[in-house]
């Protein structure tokens, strides 16, 4: 649907991580006035739907990506489209009925359960402040193909996490400097860096509002099934021992994540 100029400029004021919802709201209320053209009445009228019956608009979750599927250069791809497992898995969960009983007062868009993907570290879809964030991550690793010690991966590699040790021996990865963004696998030319364990990253707590945080990131790199299992875990936890609506990241502040000990690395 065509928008005129005056009502996209002021829907692009809207904060981001309500944006596309209003941009559907407001693109429904002009299909039901029977319009052909998206004007500032037709703004206005959500605008102030929004404003007095915001509830009605809450879902109790979001799930959100990154434009990576829409050909991002930087995208990951991990083999697994998650989004509708996601909202399959949150919409079993009744978090509206749930916050509804938690919260005292009508609810608001922030009561909401958020989850983020982003297919690549450099995360445009913001997954460090939100509930839940996932980054796609692919490792890399050394293949059978010969090293042509041509400095690609080197180039590549932001993190500067690479370094050439000799043919025979091949490219040496820091992992502690590593993103498992993929860029030297995809840089190599004789195919010696090859894409290795690709799966997600994992940040809990994030948050914006009074008390902004980013989320904590849960130690390796999970496939698909672990992710959604420590996914479903948490919102377990959310439930069990949430007070008053608060927000996850509130929660863990005060619980810790001791309750995702089977999916932690133990330590000696």
């Amino acid at each position: 649907m065509q928008w005129d100029k005056d009502a996209e400029q002021a829907v692009a004021k809207v904060p981001f991580f309500v944006r596309k919802r209003v941009q559907k709201r407001v693109e429904t209320e002009a299909r039901q006035a029977g319009a052909t053209q998206v004007t500032m009445g037709h703004v206005a009228a959500c605008r102030q739907r929004y404003l007095h019956h915001q509830e009605d608009e809450v879902q109790g979750f979001t799930v959100e990506a990154c434009f990576g599927q829409s050909g991002c250069p930087n995208r990951i791809d991990t083999g697994e489209d998650l989004s509708q497992r996601l909202e399959a898995l949150l919409r079993a969960q009744g978090l509206k009925e749930f916050m509804k009983s938690r919260v005292s007062g009508p609810l608001k868009l922030h009561h909401e359960f958020r989850i983020t993907m982003a297919d690549c570290p450099n995360g445009c879809s913001r997954p460090q402040i939100v509930d839940i964030g996932l980054i796609s991550a692919s490792l890399p690793a050394l293949s059978d193909s010969p090293c042509s010690e041509c400095g690609a991966c080197l180039a590549a590699c932001r993190e500067e996490g690479i370094t050439l040790a000799g043919p025979e021996t091949g490219p040496q990865f820091d992992w502690q400097r590593c993103l498992a963004c993929g860029q030297c696998a995809r840089a190599c030319p004789t195919g010696a860096i090859a894409q290795g364990f690709a799966g997600y990253r994992i940040l809990l707590g994030g948050k914006l509002g009074r008390h902004p945080q980013l989320g904590r990131e849960l130690s390796g790199i999970f496939s698909a099934e672990t992710t959604l299992a420590i996914i479903e875990t948490c919102l377990t936890h959310f439930k069990a021992e949430n007070r008053q609506g608060e927000r996850f990241g509130e929660l863990l502040n005060r619980t810790g994540l001791a309750f995702l000990a089977p999916y932690t690395p133990k330590t000696a």
